[in-house]
C-alpha cells in the first residue's frame, strides 16, 4: 500500500504536513511493504502546472491521502479515483504515518466539506477542490 502526505519544504519523513494539499509544494510517498518513502515534486494547477492535485496523487500509485484537511469537492474528487483520504494530520511526516497506522484519524467521507477557513478570499469551502 502507498500512502500520500502533502509535505512543506524538499518533503520526506522530516518535512512539516502542508496544511493545503494543493498547495504543498511536495507530496511524500511512503510505501508501507517495503517501509520506504520518496517525495514528488507538484506540478499542480496552484504551481503553475496544469495537472490536477488530485490526479498527479493518483500518478503517485497512492492508495491512501494522510492531510489536515481539504474541501468537499477534494473528498469527492479522491472518492472518485478510488483514494482513501484521512484528515487530522499535523506535525512531521513521520508522525502522520505513524498516527496513520496506528488508526487515529478520521476518514473524510464523500459530501463532507472541511469546516475550516481556506484563505481563498470567500466563504464558500465546499466548492472548490484545494
Amino acid at each position: 500500500m502507498k500512502v500520500c502526505i502533502p509535505s512543506l519544504g524538499d518533503g520526506g519523513p522530516d518535512a512539516s504536513v502542508s496544511e493545503h494539499f494543493g498547495r504543498a509544494p511536495t507530496f511524500t510517498v511512503y510505501g508501507t511493504d517495503a517501509e520506504e518513502s520518496w517525495v514528488v515534486s507538484n506540478q499542480g494547477e496552484h504551481h503553475g502546472g496544469s495537472a490536477s492535485p488530485p490526479n498527479l496523487i493518483a500518478d503517485t500509485g497512492a492508495d491512501v491521502l494522510v492531510c489536515g484537511n481539504l474541501g468537499r469537492k477534494a473528498v469527492d474528487r479522491f472518492d472518485d479515483l478510488d483514494i482513501t483520504v484521512y484528515r487530522g494530520a499535523e506535525g512531521t511526516v513521520e508522525t502522520a504515518i505513524q498516527r496513520w497506522q496506528a488508526d487515529e484519524f478520521d476518514e473524510a467521507q464523500p459530501g463532507e466539506g472541511c469546516g475550516h477557513d481556506h484563505g481563498h478570499g470567500d466563504h464558500d469551502h465546499d466548492n472548490h477542490a484545494h
